[in-house]
């Protein structure tokens, strides 16, 4: 299953690259709703990597894909800056499906 990450910063870009996950640097909202049609449309990506700046950008979109879509898998990842959480976290939400709902 292959990974693609939507990256609003070249370090996060870089380190996927090193581990052999493709990707992109977009920092416009247009940007990234192409990018994102691109790669949903290609059939090609499993899981679907997004930094939480981006999350946060095309929130909307993204979340009705989430809902919609059965695959990609989307997962926001903390960005350089740390993490952020938004409600919507990975965390939050493996949390809340096991019962740890804190």
């Amino acid at each position: 299953m292959k990974m693609f990450l939507l990256s609003d910063n070249n370090d996060t870009f870089t380190g996927m690259r090193l581990v052999g996950i493709d990707g992109v640097v977009v920092h416009e909202r247009e940007e990234l709703l192409k990018e994102l049609d691109r790669v949903v449309n290609s059939g090609e990506y499993g899981i679907v990597l997004i930094t939480e700046k981006l999350r946060g950008i095309g929130g909307d979109v993204i979340s009705e894909k989430m809902n919609t879509l059965r695959r990609p898998l989307f997962l926001e990842i903390p960005d350089r800056h740390g993490f952020g959480r938004s409600s919507t976290s990975m965390t939050d939400f493996i949390k809340t499906s096991i019962g740890l709902d804190i």
